[in-house]
Formats: structure tokens, C-alpha cells, sequence
């Protein structure tokens, strides 16, 4: 029920007006002491965080002495490989998900302004209507009598207790989390790229392996047959090499599916047609190789500068202030109302008549049963989700920093244990080749000496690839490479022309980004 006075005019509820005196008697001393209700976001702690030293980080290798190949915004650059350097790019911006998440960061940009627009009159109408009408009297002329009326209604609802205030809170911090789910994906598309592209190389080089494997094995077989026909060897010889001779053949083709298929998905994400890229055609089975770059944040900096960090971030303070706009419906609403009309006939004599009216009006819903206060406990509710979301948020990023470092230095560990295995096992070969030869030892030793030296060379090949790909995924868990983005338009011309076209954009599309050094608005951190 709601209970509204009009000063000069009746109260809506002639059965209790001393309520509604009493209402505006209270408003009118309230008046004096306009306030913002609800919560203020203050940034949440995380007790594990400060007190985080960055798990694996730790046993890193320090950085290589010399100047830094890159900044660390464009980490992929450290692997040294243009071919990739154009790939990234070329992914950040045509790829389908960054193209929807720069449309949303427009979307974002026109829900703020309608946030904006509350603080102004909220109801401007005008109204107008023309009359006609006619009389035939009895034994007199008959006459007709046309009657214009025209109105104009005005409404301001002062926003008293920060109801309007906080909308506009929600919607700028909405606005910077979809810019943060943009650097999200900026991130995500050079991470994809470095890793698609890292697989390609390495199964290249692996198909490159299998091959030189399969012409080694083929002269031994070539060697076995020739002696079985010349009776010094028997046959026995002869079916092993051909077993492992067909057997490293039938490893070709599935590599080279797995390969096409990578090829697949890193076409995709650049959003051409499946199938091979031109641009690898050249540098095959070369895997980029680098060291990682110098961390300059201390770990806890480093997690919350993480753009899904930020955005969990945002989205928690777009909610708080949204408690704030449903307490705020607790409170009387008190707005200012004015109404002008004009209205005339066209009867001769007739006059012309000029009202108007203006006053404030209040508006307070005092019998809703609890629907308001359980609105206040939906936000509330919804708000500690959020902030449960937000320290899942972190924990998760620790957990891939972690993982990542880890990844990178055990690896690292493995690859130069494996270069020396594939020179014992390329020794082993040559022994157990010549022992064979002057009859020293039988061909299944060089058959084994084979078959190990195939594995330890594809182990090898395999863990150099798996050594980039943590390198990629640590920067990845970093949050590094969303920076130069900004720097970048969020939707295409094409695209923003087009939409110019069908809707007054006012700007709006043609905006820049703000920097990279303000990533969200000012959140003052919550004091312990």
C-alpha cells in the first residue's frame, strides 16, 4: 500500500492522514540529511594471500643476464618466433569470443549511461487531444463546438538515499568487469596460440622422427632379407625387423591426424577455415624455446592483477552496491512534481483556461508484508556468493601459478637427461651395429638398440614441447599479455560502421579503452 501527499493537494489515504502527516513531517527534517545507503565495497582479503611467498615460484632458475628480450606484456615475443608473433595478434583481434567480449564492453557502456540518466527528471510527459462535437436544437440553428486541451507533467525523484547513486555504482563497476573479461580473453587467445602453435611444431618434429626411424629400420630389414636369401641369417631376423618397421610406420599416421588436428583448432581460433596455416609452412618442426622472462610483482600482486581476478573482483562490487538500491526501497521516495495545461473551445465567448500545479509528492511503501527487507536479503544472499566465487577465484589462480612453475622447472630438469640418453642410445646403435657386423653380437641387439633409440628421441622431442607449453601456461596463470589490447580499438571498423548505421551510437563505439594502469575504479582495501 503506498501512502503519497502532494503539498497543497490530498493525501491518497483519507483514512489515516495523520500517518501521512507524520510521513511528511519526518521527511521534511530528513531532508536536511541526505545519505547513501547500504554497504561500501571495501576490497576483500584473502588470509592465505598476503602470507602467499608464490609456492613454486620459488624454485624458478633466475632470469638470463642481458637486457630483456621483451616486455613482459608481450611474453610470446621471448620465444623468438615472428611467425607466432603475427598469430597472437592476429587471434586477439578476430577471434569470434574477443569480438563478442568488445561488444559487450559497448553493451557496458550504454547500461551506464541509462545508470546516468536516473539522476535527471524521470517523467516528462506531454498530451494533447482536440474535441469536436455538435448540437441541433429545437427550432434554432444547429452548431458545432471544437475543444483543444493540451498538458505538460514533469517528475524528479530525488535520489535522497543513494538509490540512483548506487545503480550508477553497479553499472560503472560493470562496465570495468567486462573490460576485465575482455583482458581475460586477451590473455586466453596468446596463451592458445603459444600452445596450438607450440603442438604443431612438436608434432611436426616428432612425424620428422618417426620418418628418419622408419628409413633406419628399413635398411636393417633391407640388410636381414639379403642376408636370409644368402642363407647366413635366418628367418627369424628378417620378421623382427619387419615387425618394428611397420610398426614405426603405423605411429606416422597417427601423429599426423593429431597434427592435422591441432592445425584445425589453431585455425579456428583465428576464425579461418580448417587446415594447414601458409605462414608454418616455413620453420617446420622447430619448437620455440625460451627462458622465462624477469617477475617483477611479488605473488599476491600477481594474483590480483590477473584479469579474471579483477573481473570476479568487480562483479562482487556491482552487487554490493546493488543491496544499496533494494534498501533504498525501504525508505519513502520523495520527488518533485509540476503539471502545466492549456485548454479552449471554439465557441465564441468562451474562455481560455491556463492550470497549473507543482509540489512534492512522497511515495512509501509501508505495508509490504516483508517483500522489500527479503529483496535486501536477495542481494545480501547473492553478494556472499559472489564473494565465495572470488576466493575460488584466487585459490584457483594460485593453484595454476603453482602447477605451472612447477611444470616449468621439473621439465627443464628432464630435457638435458634426455639429450644425454639419445646420445647413449644413438652409441648403443652404432655399437651393437658393428659388433653385428663382424659377428659379435646377434641383430636382435641392434633391433633393441633401434627401437630404444626411437623412443628416447621422441621422449626427447615430446619433453622439449612440454617444457615450452608450461612456459606458456606459467605466463597464462601470471595473467600476462592482455596489456597491448588496450592499446587497440574493441570492435573493428567494419563492425563499428555498421552499427553507426542501424543505431545513434553517439560516440560511444569509437571510445578509446581506458590505459592499462587504470584497470577498474579506485577500491579501497579493507582494513584488517
Amino acid at each position: 500500500m503506498n501512502c503519497e501527499h502532494r503539498a497543497g493537494w490530498i493525501c491518497r489515504i483519507p483514512a489515516i492522514p495523520s500517518f501521512c502527516r507524520a510521513a511528511t513531517a519526518a521527511t521534511a527534517v530528513l531532508l536536511g540529511a541526505c545519505t547513501t545507503v547500504g554497504p561500501d565495497f571495501e576490497r576483500p582479503r584473502s588470509s592465505w594471500l598476503d602470507a602467499w611467498s608464490g609456492g613454486s615460484l620459488q624454485s624458478l632458475p633466475p632470469a638470463t643476464g642481458g637486457p630483456r628480450s621483451a616486455p613482459y606484456p608481450e611474453w610470446w615475443r621471448n620465444l623468438g618466433d615472428p611467425v607466432l608473433d603475427r598469430l597472437v595478434l592476429e587471434a586477439q583481434q578476430a577471434n569470434p569470443n574477443v569480438r563478442i567480449a568488445g561488444l559487450r564492453i559497448m553493451e557496458a557502456r550504454a547500461q551506464l549511461g541509462i545508470a546516468g540518466s536516473a539522476r535527471f527528471p524521470q517523467v516528462q510527459q506531454a498530451s494533447a487531444q482536440l474535441l469536436r462535437g455538435g448540437e441541433q436544437r429545437f427550432g434554432g440553428p444547429d452548431f458545432t463546438a471544437v475543444t483543444l486541451g493540451a498538458a505538460f507533467q514533469v517528475g524528479w525523484e530525488i535520489d535522497f538515499w543513494g538509490k540512483f547513486r548506487r545503480g550508477i555504482e553497479a553499472a560503472d563497476a560493470g562496465y570495468f568487469a567486462s573490460i576485465a573479461r575482455y583482458d581475460d580473453l586477451q590473455v586466453l587467445m596468446a596463451a592458445q596460440v603459444a600452445s596450438l602453435y607450440c603442438s604443431i611444431r612438436t608434432l611436426e618434429a616428432r612425424v620428422v622422427i618417426a620418418r628418419k626411424n622408419a628409413e633406419l629400420q628399413k635398411r636393417s630389414l633391407d640388410i636381414a632379407q639379403s642376408l636370409f636369401r644368402g642363407g647366413t641369417e635366418s628367418e627369424l631376423d628378417v620378421q623382427q625387423a619387419n615387425a618394428q618397421y611397420l610398426g614405426t610406420l603405423a605411429t606416422i599416421p597417427q601423429l599426423e591426424a593429431v597434427l592435422r588436428q591441432a592445425q584445425n583448432a589453431l585455425g579456428t581460433l583465428l576464425a579461418r577455415t580448417p587446415g594447414p596455416l601458409v605462414e608454418m609452412n616455413a620453420g617446420t618442426s622447430e619448437i620455440p624455446q625460451a627462458t622465462l622472462d624477469v617477475i617483477v610483482d611479488v605473488p599476491a600482486e600477481l594474483l590480483r592483477r590477473r584479469p579474471d581476478v579483477r573481473a570476479a573482483e568487480l562483479q562482487l562490487a556491482g552487487q554490493s552496491a546493488l543491496i544499496g538500491v533494494s534498501a533504498a526501497d525501504l525508505y519513502p521516495s520523495i520527488s518533485l512534481l509540476g503539471s502545466v495545461g492549456l485548454s479552449a473551445t471554439s465557441l465564441n465567448g468562451s474562455p481560455r483556461t491556463l492550470t497549473w500545479g507543482a509540489g512534492p509528492s512522497l511515495v512509501w511503501n509501508v505495508f509490504d508484508y516483508g517483500r522489500l527487507a527479503n529483496a535486501v536479503l536477495v542481494q545480501d544472499a547473492r553478494f556472499q556468493q559472489l564473494y565465495e566465487q572470488y576466493q575460488d577465484t584466487l585459490l584457483r589462480a594460485a593453484r595454476e601459478v603453482d602447477d605451472a612453475a612447477v611444470g616449468f622447472v621439473k621439465t627443464g630438469e628432464q630435457v638435458p637427461l634426455l639429450a644425454d640418453a639419445v646420445k647413449a642410445a644413438q652409441r648403443s646403435l652404432d655399437i651393437a651395429t658393428i659388433q653385428y657386423r663382424e659377428g659379435l653380437a646377434d641383430f636382435s641387439r641392434v633391433l633393441d638398440a633401434q627401437r630404444v633409440l626411437f623412443g628416447q628421441q621422441d621422449l626427447l622431442v615430446t619433453t622439449r614441447g612440454n617444457l615450452t607449453q608450461n612456459l606458456v601456461a606459467l605466463y597464462k596463470a601470471m595473467g600476462g599479455g592482455w596489456e597491448p589490447g588496450r592499446n587497440r580499438p574493441a570492435i573493428d571498423d567494419a563492425t563499428r560502421e555498421t552499427m553507426e548505421k542501424r543505431s545513434n551510437w553517439k560516440g560511444l563505439l569509437a571510445e578509446p579503452l581506458p590505459a592499462a594502469d587504470d584497470a577498474q575504479p579506485a577500491i579501497p582495501d579493507r582494513q584488517p
